[in-house]
This record gives structure tokens, C-alpha cells and sequence, in this order.
């Protein structure tokens, strides 16, 4: 029961069956890693970040919290944009939400669920900025799926806003920050058009 022996063995099958397929792969991987893609997404256990998009550990350097959000107090998630944008030169930051999410069920319920209801205000702001357009829809698993790409957007510009990302593209630096929406029914990845690329993209936003 302490050491989760079950783990364990399948930590060891997968080692095994990775070295199988490529016997050099764990030597590289632990010489550098040089992704070129950050990933900010949920904590959900469902959305596994480099699986979903046919990664290998190496690929995709991830950061994860719930309902996916980028806020300006958040120094984890600040540190983690800075390392890779500053240290790793990722080429890429994909905001990555999905359908279903219980934190932004949770931000829209008017009900308490204790600590969380302060991570998920920044959700409720969301909704509070968008409610015109999200009550307006008459089913509530579309307001739901709504909220979850809003979200995702205002999360991406969130990230634009950042002094890190804002200073990467005055030197020149090639970055660009996507919005995407993941489907738990059916495990494909939704675009929502969003790439903003410099500054000024921001205005048709």
C-alpha cells in the first residue's frame, strides 16, 4: 500500500517497451530537453498533455492547473512561461481548456465549494464579462462548452499581456501563443482561431 508496487511494475514495463522501440531515447532525453512547445492546460487527469497531441516526454514542456488560467499573481505559472520562453526559446505556448470542465461548472453554479471558489474567481470574471453572449444560450451544456473557449481565450490574451511574452516579441523573439478546446467524447483537439503572434494581433480580439 505505501510504495503503490502496482506503479511501480508499470513504470518498469513502460521503460522497458520505450528502450524496445528506441535504446538510445532515455540518454538523449536526459542530455537536454529542447521542446518547442509550452503547454498550459487543466488539471483534469483526463487531458494528458503530450499524449493527446502524439508527444514523446521531451516535446512538450507543461504546466497544468485547474481551469487553465493564466493570472497575474500566479508565480508558478509565470516562472514556468518565463523558463520557456527565456531559458528553452519554445517556438509555441498552446492554452489547451476542455469540454466538461468541472472548474468552470463550478464558476458558473453560484454555489460554494470552499478553497477553490478563490483560484476559480478569475473564472467567474470571465463569465461575468461574457454573460450577455452566455446566457443567451438556451441550453445549459452549450453555455458550458461556451464558457470553456472563452475562457481559454481570455487565458491566451492573459498570456500575451505577460512581461515576458511582451518582451520575447520586442527582441525579435519567434513566438507564438494558440487557443485550443479539448473534447473528452471524443478526444479531438478544437482550434478556436486564435494565434496571436505580435502585440497588434490582439486588437481583433
Amino acid at each position: 500500500m505505501k510504495v503503490l508496487e502496482k506503479l511501480f511494475e508499470n513504470n518498469k514495463k513502460w521503460a522497458e517497451s520505450v528502450k524496445c522501440e528506441d535504446p538510445d531515447f532515455f540518454k538523449r532525453l536526459s542530455e537536454q530537453q529542447k521542446p518547442e512547445y509550452l503547454w498550459i492546460g487543466c488539471s483534469d487527469s483526463r487531458v494528458p498533455a503530450n499524449e493527446i497531441v502524439g508527444m514523446m516526454p521531451g516535446e512538450v514542456f507543461v504546466h497544468r492547473n485547474i481551469a487553465n488560467q493564466v493570472i497575474h499573481t500566479d508565480i508558478n505559472c509565470l516562472s514556468v512561461i518565463q523558463y520557456a520562453v527565456d531559458v528553452l526559446k519554445v517556438k509555441h505556448i498552446i492554452v489547451c481548456g476542455h469540454y466538461g470542465c468541472g472548474g468552470i461548472r463550478a464558476a458558473m453554479d453560484d454555489k460554494e465549494h470552499g478553497l477553490i471558489d478563490n483560484w476559480l474567481r478569475n473564472v467567474s470574471d470571465v463569465y461575468k464579462k461574457h454573460r450577455a453572449e452566455v446566457d443567451n444560450i438556451e441550453s445549459e451544456e452549450l453555455k458550458t462548452r461556451r464558457m470553456c473557449e472563452l475562457n481559454v481565450i481570455e487565458q491566451v490574451i492573459n498570456v500575451c499581456e505577460t512581461t515576458v511574452v511582451r518582451n520575447a516579441w520586442k527582441r525579435g523573439q519567434e513566438l507564438a501563443i494558440h487557443g485550443w478546446v479539448y473534447g473528452l467524447e471524443d478526444g479531438i483537439l478544437k482550434d478556436l482561431n486564435m494565434c496571436v503572434t505580435a502585440p497588434e494581433d490582439l486588437l481583433q480580439y
